[in-house]
């Protein structure tokens, strides 16, 4: 008998079943958020992406441990805002007689060929409000990095890359994962330390918590190795020298034609029908060159992860911020990047607001993600344990 054909509803319902969205569906999505935050100056707009980023953040993902690096990224993100600014106050340069002066650092005097930059003077309001918003920006453009690395399972991201950038990309796992692992690592030994009554704090404990950590990266290390050798990491299909040959020219002349479509992009001298005619040539040869490496490369997948509508509409959310913010069209695209001269308060474009609002569709758009651990069972429910075969 004939079995009928699921309906649209019974596809939306197994949609939304817990599972892990698409890797490459959240790496879109923060790309395009930090595309946008490199479009704009404004720090309400700017704050605006941070709490999106938050949200989503909060609300999708999961208990893994690079799910957990997020608050490490916005502890940098402060470093970075107060790294900027100690910078520009010390290094002061560009004060003008209508500043408002904040406060007087010694001044250093510096040689003749060092003219433009002075070290320390006056530190003016304008010039403090400046450095905190670049830094603000760029803060915002590691927080969107630090939530594609939180949201995605950068294991599953290797199942999308192609066979000729598969070592590459187990490279960069490793590395992504090292940080995760490392700061679980820390929490697990710090943890057992306070079971077995340890006392010692600050650097009395350094030592007595740096060498479990480093016996357990140790052992991690040796289990990578063990579990890429019994899946045949490193084995290679066959392939002639002649086709590896062929492979490292490709590659060789399309990276080439990028450099070169990038430098008449850049350069107003040079035509631009150089730039795109070379970078376009470049993105070609980069393509053929990666799909003829491919072929040395025998991989098997296994249950491969679905594209489907929560995947469509999380990238799409991005994009769609990206493109406004990058259009500067249907609103005034001053308001992107206010000037402090004279100051006043920046105002809120309201359609760049609502892109970027769009861009939190994606909390609600993604699947629920499954749990790493099992469910403890709930109240009033006792676990009977398999007696079959027992002895009565």
């Amino acid at each position: 008998m004939r079995t009928p054909r699921a309906g649209l509803g019974h596809r939306l319902a197994v949609a939304r079943l817990p599972r892990p969205l698409h890797p490459v569906a959240w790496w879109l999505w923060a790309l395009a958020l930090a595309t946008a935050a490199s479009r704009t100056s404004n720090p309400l707009l700017l704050l605006l992406i941070f709490a999106v980023l938050g949200l989503v953040v909060t609300a999708r993902r999961t208990d893994a441990p690079w799910a957990r690096a997020f608050r490490y990224y916005l502890g940098l993100a402060l470093l970075v805002i107060a790294i900027r600014v100690v910078f520009r106050s010390v290094f002061a340069s560009g004060i003008t007689p209508a500043d408002h002066i904040l406060f007087r650092l010694p001044h250093l005097p510096t040689p003749d060929w060092y003219a433009g930059i002075q070290i320390g003077g006056p530190v003016s309001l304008e010039a403090t409000l400046s450095a905190t918003v670049d830094g603000l920006r760029l803060a915002c453009l590691l927080c969107c990095i630090g939530a594609a690395n939180s949201l995605a399972n950068p294991k599953r991201a290797l199942r999308v890359l192609p066979g000729a950038l598969y070592e590459l990309g187990v490279a960069v796992t490793v590395a992504l994962s090292v940080a995760p692992q490392l700061v679980e690592s820390v929490q697990r030994v710090a943890r057992a330390r306070r079971l077995r009554a340890g006392r010692a704090k600050g650097i009395g404990a350094l030592r007595a918590i740096t060498i479990p950590v480093l016996h357990d990266a140790l052992d991690r290390s040796l289990r990578l190795a063990a579990a890429m050798d019994s899946r045949g990491y490193g084995r290679v299909g066959a392939a002639t020298p002649a086709a590896r040959r062929l492979t490292g020219v490709l590659m060789l002349t399309g990276m080439a034609g990028l450099c070169v479509g990038a430098y008449g992009l850049l350069d107003p001298g040079v035509p631009r029908p150089v730039g795109l005619g070379g970078l376009g040539g470049g993105v070609l040869l980069c393509v053929a060159g990666i799909a003829l490496g491919g072929r040395r490369v025998s991989r098997s997948r296994y249950r491969p992860d679905p594209w489907q509508w929560p995947e469509w509409t999380v990238a799409g959310c991005g994009v769609v911020t990206a493109v406004v913010l990058g259009a500067g069209t249907g609103y005034d695209p001053a308001a992107l990047n206010p000037s402090l001269y004279p100051l006043h308060w920046p105002v809120l474009p309201p359609l760049p607001a609502a892109a970027i609002l769009v861009a939190a569709l994606a909390a609600v758009a993604a699947p629920t993600p499954p749990p790493r651990h099992r469910p403890e069972p709930a109240a009033g429910q006792r676990h009977v344990p398999n007696t079959a075969g027992a002895p009565s």
